[in-house]
């Protein structure tokens, strides 16, 4: 065998993943229309946005804790900023609100940002990250408004054409992104920069994710379908690299 033949072996070897992604699924919800989810570990729930004028806050097991509205015609994405909630109608607006449904300000844009958000997830260091399905990107900006970082979904294989809901795994900085029934039916997995480091087809859970969460200090992931309107409950295991750990669950809300 050729030298470099054995030398492209080794260092495929070395590159690939010591776990892929992977879920197994723990159980259902029913809620109608089910377009972003949000995990607040503070309240050990879900917030969920359904396209309407209102969001609602549910435990585990579906029972409404909070329900409010924001100052815009409609809710089409959440996330927590800090200990707030940011909130977009999916035309371009967003507004900060508290977790009791206080409005911090009026609705804003994003400075010249016209983004057709479908979901949206807050850094560690401020950065706003949006998906959008029309044109299909992923979009990192600043509170300013500056876009601080771009990928269209055609640069992706295979290309992630119709993105609706995001989440970012504390613990590995990974993205995780859904493509809905008109595009993959799938599930993508980032790493921080925005490499695709693997994809999972959804379909044997539901038709048409709409939204994503993670509970990463119980290794869950919430997938909000449209088809059906339902939430799957999955056992979630990030990719990992060669060499490394899974990582451990870590913190997470002291009721169950």
């Amino acid at each position: 065998m050729r030298l470099s033949l054995i030398l492209a072996l080794i260092l495929a070897l070395l590159a690939w993943p010591a776990a892929a992604l992977e879920l197994k699924l723990s159980g259902f919800y029913s809620l109608n229309r089910p377009a972003s989810l949000e995990y607040d570990p503070a309240f050990c729930g879900l917030w969920i946005a359904n396209e309407g004028p209102e969001t609602i806050l549910v435990t585990l097991d579906g029972v409404e804790m909070r329900r409010w509205r924001s100052d815009l015609y409609r809710i089409k994405a959440i996330a927590l900023q800090g200990n707030d909630l940011i909130v977009a109608d999916g035309m371009g607006e967003y507004q900060r609100v508290t977790k009791d449904g206080t409005a911090l300000g009026p609705p804003f844009r994003l400075g010249s940002l016209r983004a057709a958000t479908e979901g949206m997830v807050v850094l560690p260091d401020g950065l706003l990250v949006i998906v959008e399905d029309d044109p299909a990107r992923i979009v990192w900006v600043d509170e300013a408004g500056a876009v601080v970082r771009l990928l269209r979904g055609e640069s992706f294989d295979p290309p992630l054409t119709e993105p609706q809901g995001i989440a970012r795994d504390p613990r590995t900085g990974h993205l995780l992104i859904v493509d809905d029934w008109e595009g993959t039916n799938s599930l993508y997995e980032l790493d921080p920069e925005g490499r695709l480091l693997g994809t999972l087809p959804l379909i044997e859970y539901g038709r048409d994710p709409e939204g994503i969460a993670i509970r990463a200090g119980a290794n869950l992931l919430f997938l909000a379908f449209d088809g059906g309107a339902r939430i799957a409950a999955l056992d979630y295991t990030p990719t990992v690299g060669e060499n490394m750990a899974l990582p451990a669950p870590g913190a997470d809300c002291a009721i169950s």
